[in-house]
């Protein structure tokens, strides 16, 4: 919940004397029609220094955090709250004397006054201020143009315009006190403030996935699978309605030199037997999945006593980036880090207010393996934002993470029943949409990694949608993949389309939409004309599937 926060060091008023001061306020428009809402800047200026602020931190009602800026020409220095205890400044002293701006003779009145306009473009925006010398006096409702005189309207594009709507005396100086010995470099100011404007929580922290007899849990981080699944407890804070939450991993090569598929996912604690049951028991106590073609797939779909993981992210890594870039091929520089960043808005109800099991997957056979770190982050919107919170069903999810623990690959798409779950719904769900994410893998020329393959969907014995998930794109990430072959054609293995996928990218989830559903039980069927297997290569595919809706 957002309080307003009453801190009194950075706003104290005290008579300055034998000199006039002045108030000027400030509303923002848009396209002719003021901006709804608004806190309106507020600058105080005198002979001797000029105080950009708004209106609400005046009344000691700002939000944190908020900034104001101080201008002593031609030091100026911008003081921030980051929250009720911790404040930050930095000072500047070329920005104000660097400004240039072209000077034109006309002019017009604002508020009486006599001003002049001077043009300036700033980053492909041009930019008018009309300004006025009439008071003898300096200020702007920014730091631009705080030489020209007192600047009463900024123009930006024709369109934006900051305009004074009241010039006044007061008797009053704002007094910002200024801590010069904690005052930060204007980079390392930037980053606190932008930081402090959501949450970070920290869930892995350069950790190593790896696929080795020697990998050992600890307190806080449980390994699975030789290494190859990482796992953590973490308590989710209550996040706001209208909030943006997502999840960001980066990844750097340890020793493996190969693509491979990762994981960020949380497991559903809902019910009986729960995917920490498979982890910490063996992937036989898990529900077993049969398609008729012998084989069995374990914890892939939901039952009455089950729930399949949930997946936040897919991520593939590239071949190698960072252990291999030594590799030095002319016209080539390698990327230091493959940085993935997914919206996970939608999911929020699973995991909102709660303790979760969350975890991360990469496979590889490598004793060196992959580095990594995940964090979620949460962004507060304003309060009359889109509520994004819905009713969350995991459905199915035959991205087989504990393969180097023995569950069985995603084969099952070999037969004509595919993929088969059903559900049972206590209410009726409007707008419901199944979250899903399918990429094909496996084979050589001829597997399903390298052949587009159709998916189609069913409700209920009727097909409702159909797609050809394919990736032409896979060339735009060579730079992330030092150690991908390269072959006499003249491409890299890491250029090749895919179904669904690139070395060095995020898979993202294709949005079916079912409409409203009554009430009761319900069947999704998912078909994929898999690969015959060619020798000792055979062609899988792994897809997930979450239901959403109101």
């Amino acid at each position: 919940m957002k309080q307003f926060l009453c801190i009194a060091i950075l706003f104290v008023s005290t008579f300055i004397y034998g000199q006039t001061n002045y108030k000027i306020t400030y509303f923002k428009s848009s396209n002719g029609t003021l901006v709804e809402n608004q806190d309106p800047t507020l600058v105080y200026t005198n002979e001797n220094q000029s105080l950009i602020t708004s209106e609400a931190i005046a009344n000691n009602k700002a939000i944190v955090p908020f900034e104001q800026t101080l201008i002593k020409n031609p030091l100026y220095f911008q003081v921030a709250n980051l929250n009720q205890s911790k404040i930050i400044s930095t000072k500047d002293s070329t920005s104000i004397s660097k400004q240039t701006f072209e000077l034109s003779n006309e002019t017009k009145k604002i508020l009486g006054y006599t001003c002049k306009k001077a043009k300036t473009i700033i980053n492909s925006n041009t930019i008018e201020l009309w300004y006025t010398n009439d008071l003898k006096i300096k200020g702007a409702p920014s730091i631009l143009g705080q030489n020209l005189g007192l600047v009463l309207e900024t123009i930006r594009n024709g369109n934006f315009i900051v305009s004074a709507t009241k010039v006044e005396k007061v008797k009053q100086f704002p007094n910002i006190k200024i801590d010069e010995k904690t005052t930060s470099d204007i980079l390392t100011y930037r980053d606190l403030l932008w930081k402090s404007r959501f949450t970070t929580i920290p869930i892995f922290k350069e950790e190593i996935i790896n696929f080795s007899d020697s990998s050992k849990s600890n307190d806080s981080i449980l390994r699975f699978a030789s290494g190859t699944i990482l796992l953590r407890k973490v308590k989710i804070p209550f996040i706001a309605k209208g909030s943006q939450v997502f999840v960001d991993v980066t990844e750097q090569s340890n020793g493996d030199a190969y693509d491979r598929t990762g994981s960020v996912f949380m497991i559903p604690m809902d019910k009986k037997v729960s995917f920490l049951d498979g982890l910490q028991n063996g992937v036989k106590v898990l529900p077993e999945y049969e398609n008729g073609n012998g084989k069995q797939y374990q914890g892939i779909i939901s039952t009455d006593n089950y729930s399949p993981l949930i997946e936040l992210m897919r991520f593939f890594t590239p071949f190698g980036i960072k252990q291999y870039n030594t590799i030095q091929l002319k016209d080539k520089v390698w990327e230091d880090r493959a940085n993935y960043r997914q919206d996970i808005s939608e999911l929020t109800t699973a995991f909102n207010d709660k303790e979760i099991n969350i975890g991360i997957f990469i496979g590889n056979y490598d004793k060196g393996g992959h580095k990594v770190s995940v964090n979620i982050t949460i962004h507060p919107e304003e309060e009359n934002a889109m509520d994004k919170s819905a009713t969350i069903i995991p459905l199915f999810n035959s991205n087989n993470i504990m393969e180097m623990a023995g569950q069985e690959y995603g084969t099952l798409f070999n037969t004509d029943k595919g993929l088969m779950v059903t559900f049972t719904l206590d209410k009726d769900l409007n707008n419901a949409k199944i979250r899903y994410i399918t990429t094909g893998h496996g084979g050589w020329e001829n597997g399903d990694e390298f052949v587009p393959k159709q998916n189609t969907i069913y409700l209920d014995d009727n097909e409702v949608f159909h797609f050809t998930p394919w990736r032409e794109d896979c060339g735009s990430y060579r730079l992330y993949n030092p150690a991908s072959g390269n072959f006499p054609n003249g491409l890299s293995s890491s250029d090749y389309s895919r179904s669904n996928w690139c070395p060095g990218m995020i898979t993202n989830p294709t949005y079916i939409d079912l409409g409203a559903l009554k009430a009761g039980t319900h069947a999704i069927q998912v078909k994929i004309p898999q690969g015959a297997p060619e020798g000792t290569s055979f062609s899988a595919w792994n897809v997930s599937g979450v239901l959403i809706g109101k």
